[in-house]
């Protein structure tokens, strides 16, 4: 538990990967880490090494998998299927520039991806993935993919799943998410660090 004896859970976006770097939207497509994103993921490691987890969750990707080892904690790593980045359909590996050029004025978080999800989707898998992280009622380590993750933090906190269009993360990130005063008070206690 942290020093205010009410859990937090610490986020991480996997590290750098070629497509992440070029803007192409990665859901289901295994992309692994580029090394710049391996460095990048070595480098969480004493930063997340300062306090223990009853947990350790990650995606299913080999890029969550990896960024969760190189961090130190992929012996304690525990697949949740309900982490995996958004489901993008025809839209898997495009750049959002090129959508717009068939769909001008096409949101992610509004529109969803024809064959894939939407936020709704999304944000069903996140409730799931907080009642048991609330069920553990401990500190939780997650690894995970931006849209994803901010979907998670935007339902946290009482958002809408569209809500996480709000919260940009980069790649190495680490974000926390917890509580005010007391459990009836989910907020981010620090975003995209």
């Amino acid at each position: 538990m942290s020093e205010t004896n009410l859990p937090q859970i610490t986020l991480v976006r996997h590290g750098e990967t070629a497509w992440s770097l070029s803007g192409q939207h990665t859901g289901r497509s295994d992309i692994p880490l580029t090394p710049a994103g391996e460095a990048a993921a070595r480098a969480l490691a004493p930063r997340l090494a300062k306090k223990s987890y009853a947990a350790v969750w990650s995606s299913p990707s080999s890029r969550a998998a990896t960024t969760c080892s190189l961090a130190g904690f992929g012996a304690d790593r525990v697949i949740e299927p309900d982490l995996a980045e958004w489901d993008y359909g025809a839209y898997e590996g495009r750049t959002t520039r090129d959508i717009l050029a068939e769909r001008p004025g096409w949101r992610l978080f509004r529109d969803g991806c024809p064959g894939g999800e939407d936020a709704v989707d999304v944000g069903a898998r996140a409730d799931r993935v907080i009642a048991r992280i609330r069920a553990l009622d401990a500190d939780v380590l997650v690894f995970s993919s931006a849209h994803c993750l901010r979907v998670l933090a935007a339902r946290w906190i009482g958002l809408p799943p569209e809500g996480g269009a709000l919260l940009v993360l980069g790649t190495a990130s680490v974000s926390v998410l917890g509580y005010e005063h007391d459990r009836s008070e989910p907020v981010l206690r620090g975003w995209n660090g």
